[in-house]
């Protein structure tokens, strides 16, 4: 006679909790969470201004959208470090467009640039080294690994940025320590970007001490100017660049991430390789096809990025002064999309209606005005101060290009261009100098 098996009820388990020390303390990725909650409470009938996630507002270019769409019965499994093809296009782009020395053997494809990090530490035994504020995500990709983290303190008058000096200061505690420093410009966080006197400056540190560098540079193409410059012309031997399609192509869904090696850090390539071979054996077929179009660029995909950086120039600027107005402190954006206002200057009449930390300007701002921020807490600042991420992407990216070429490139995009097609990021504003004001 056999016996049916039996299982717990819906919401428990009978299986012991057995989670690795490292995970056990983990929350989800505070960018991923401010967006699912966002929608949560759209589907729940509430107006949200979503100025939380960090996503590109504008389609992808449509000769990337085509390439896909050409390409999706391409369903084999492609080579673990990428696609032949789309390796070669890369290294081309790195040397017409910076200068670099790449060739197809100094790239490495994954699925998302942001993975690749991760595989990179899991590989590079190393402390991890962090300027503050930081991108949400590098910390706990180290924590997840056991890696002590070291975070380097940066200044608001300063512009956020990491100083050499600093850099100097902390290396020279410990000479001998292997450290990974990630540099991320333009910034997310702060929507600033790295100077070539402050480029120069750390890489002579990091040279000196024999760091490995991570330049994250996704939002290279976004610089405002068009002039992103990467430190690996300064520290080529110890850089790695990482990149990918999620924000200057507008595809943080197709999750396709690229990093560029210069030949002597082959061996840490070729362990990531064999990494990846073991965990998501390659990149998905059909956007790797089609991100060798991307990565070719031309003249559309060149009109399609004026129009963006002259997009988010004109309404970062626009929204940075505006903030500024409201008495709050902030840097007008170089690149990207964000901004990090600080509102310490109204620390004491926050105070007095029971805000006192970033978390809880974020959660009250989101409850009584709609508008959602990401608190500074969560990029490495003190839970006290009163800073939050303000990503200026919530309107119809495609709507808004249409319209932007549609007049004279040399014209610059006014107040009365922002209200009509980017009109909910200003709406957050009123509701937040409203709210600042009761």
């Amino acid at each position: 006679m056999t016996t049916s098996p039996t299982y717990s009820s819906a919401g428990g388990s009978t299986f012991p909790e057995r989670l690795n020390p490292f995970v056990h303390k983990l929350r989800p990725s505070a960018t991923l969470a401010i967006n699912e909650k966002s929608a949560l409470l759209t589907r729940q009938g509430r107006k949200v201004y979503k100025l939380g996630f960090g996503q590109s507002p504008f389609p992808a270019p449509a000769p990337v959208v085509a390439a896909l769409q050409s390409n999706a019965p391409q369903k084999d499994y492609l080579p673990v470090k990428g696609l032949a093809e789309l390796r070669g296009a890369v290294a081309d782009y790195y040397r017409r467009r910076y200068n670099l020395p790449a060739t197809a053997e100094d790239i490495l494809i994954g699925p998302g640039s942001k993975e690749l990090m991760f595989q990179a530490q899991f590989a590079y035994a190393a402390d991890l080294v962090l300027p503050s504020p930081s991108w949400v995500s590098y910390e706990p990709q180290a924590q997840l690994l056991g890696r002590r983290v070291d975070w380097l303190p940066t200044e608001e008058r300063d512009g956020w940025r990491l100083k050499p000096e600093a850099l100097e200061e902390f290396c020279g505690k410990e000479p001998q320590r292997p450290r990974l420093l990630i540099l991320n410009y333009p910034n997310n966080p702060t929507g600033l970007t790295l100077r070539v006197t402050e480029l120069e400056g750390l890489a002579r540190v990091a040279r000196k001490y024999r760091l490995l560098v991570l330049a994250d540079e996704i939002y290279g193409e976004l610089d405002h100017a068009g002039q992103h410059c990467s430190i690996a012309h300064f520290y080529p031997e110890g850089t790695i660049i990482s990149g990918g399609l999620s924000k200057w192509c507008g595809a943080g869904g197709w999750r396709l991430g690229t990093f560029y090696f210069p030949p002597g850090l082959r061996w840490l390539l070729e362990a990531m390789a064999c990494i990846a071979s073991e965990t998501y054996s390659t990149a998905t077929a059909p956007v790797q096809y089609a991100a060798v179009r991307a990565f070719q660029m031309g003249a559309e995909i060149g009109a399609y990025l004026g129009q963006a950086r002259r997009i988010l120039r004109a309404l970062g600027g626009l929204v940075s002064r505006r903030l500024q107005t409201l008495g709050i402190n902030v840097h007008e954006p170089e690149g990207g999309f964000y901004l990090f206002p600080d509102f310490t200057p109204h620390a004491a009449k926050l105070n007095d209606r029971g805000v006192t930390s970033s978390l809880e300007l974020c959660e009250r701002m989101l409850a009584e005005t709609g508008v959602a921020l990401l608190s500074g807490a969560e990029f490495g600042r003190p839970a006290t101060e009163l800073t939050c991420r303000l990503a200026y992407v919530d309107f119809d990216g495609s709507r808004c290009l249409a319209a932007a070429e549609a007049l004279p490139n040399e014209e610059v995009l006014g107040e009365e261009f922002l209200r009509e097609y980017s009109g909910d990021v200003l709406i957050a504003l009123d509701l937040i100098g409203e709210w600042l004001q009761k």
